[in-house]
């Protein structure tokens, strides 16, 4: 067993995240995660009212008796979320641990340190990674520039940010981006981390809640096959290469596209209609991280965590080991 501040933390076996995933990460794959032993968070976002968020707590609590928690992204929107609200539902539903990303969480912190609740807070560098741990933070999430989604804008990788961001903080640390096997977790754990986050590799696995042809697309496209849009906006965003993420590209190299000329292409409605719902794999953008290259099938989520540590461990007892002799 590999016993970290991260599995101390949340009082689970392995020491395993698997973080928000909008319209994914709900009960069934959080639960999943948590009966394998890892650390799952649900996405609150992926539902429209903190009363659903509320209804999906209870019912990830039917399918669990192991500790799982709620992420909340704070982003800029033309309709900006309650977001007092579902921290209120997490809050009156016992929610223990919160992910937090984007913005700056502090205007929550105080609340959510009323609550009892642990936050873990995903960066995209050490000066933001510091910042979370000055303002109260528990752990940070620190993301490479390899990972899914917003990587940020310093294009630093996951070898470099993991040790540096250890080197700075005091609290736990999470190695995400570019992670999904057990050489990831115990080079994570050799970088100075106390666990490592999945996003993408959960997507291609039987729990996931999404159409088997973006699963399929996981194990098809390899590590060159993401690109990234919004470069131009400053709100970078690594995703499938698909034909509306090139379409977004193309509009993009003018020199002149605001958000407007792209909304169409990047709304997260058309993505999840057509491609998680529908399995029209080119008809939207959705995240997705180089980790492609490393991901071969569709397990269950046990078999895929089983089969991690047990990889990690042998990697550590025997390969490591044995090299130090």
């Amino acid at each position: 067993m590999l016993k970290t501040r991260i599995t101390e933390m949340f009082g689970v076996r392995h020491p395993i995240i698997q973080g928000g995933l909008m319209w994914i990460a709900n009960a069934d794959l959080t639960s999943a995660v948590a009966n394998a032993g890892a650390m799952g968070f649900m996405t609150a976002l992926s539902f429209e009212t903190p009363e659903d968020l509320r209804k999906e707590i209870r019912r990830c609590r039917d399918l669990t008796d192991n500790p799982f928690g709620v992420n909340l992204t704070f982003l800029p929107s033309l309709r900006q979320p309650d977001y007092p609200a579902y921290l209120m539902a997490c809050a009156e539903e016992g929610i223990e641990f919160i992910e937090t990303a984007g913005r700056n969480p502090e205007p929550y912190m105080e609340h959510l340190k009323a609550a009892g609740m642990k936050v873990i807070h995903k960066c995209t560098s050490v000066r933001h990674a510091l910042k979370a741990q000055a303002i109260g933070c528990d752990a940070v999430s620190i993301d490479g520039f390899e990972c899914a989604g917003h990587p940020g804008e310093d294009d630093v990788t996951s070898l470099i940010l993991i040790p540096v961001t250890s080197d700075a903080l005091d609290i736990p640390i999470v190695a995400s981006g570019g992670f999904g096997d057990g050489r990831g977790l115990a080079a994570a754990l050799a970088l100075g981390a106390d666990g490592m986050n999945m996003g993408t590799r959960f997507v291609a696995t039987q729990e996931a809640p999404l159409h088997h042809n973006l699963k399929q697309a996981m194990v098809d496209y390899g590590e060159t096959d993401t690109t990234l849009v919004m470069r131009s906006l400053r709100n970078t965003e690594r995703v499938l290469r698909t034909e509306t993420a090139e379409k977004v590209i193309e509009i993009e190299a003018t020199g002149t596209a605001t958000i407007a000329d792209i909304a169409q292409y990047v709304s997260g409605k058309r993505g999840y209609e057509q491609v998680l719902k529908q399995g029209n794999v080119q008809e939207g953008v959705m995240a997705a991280g180089q980790v492609m290259g490393l991901i071969h099938d569709i397990p269950t989520v046990a078999e895929l965590i089983d089969r991690i540590i047990a990889e990690a461990e042998a990697i550590i007892a025997g390969r490591l080991t044995g090299m130090a002799r």
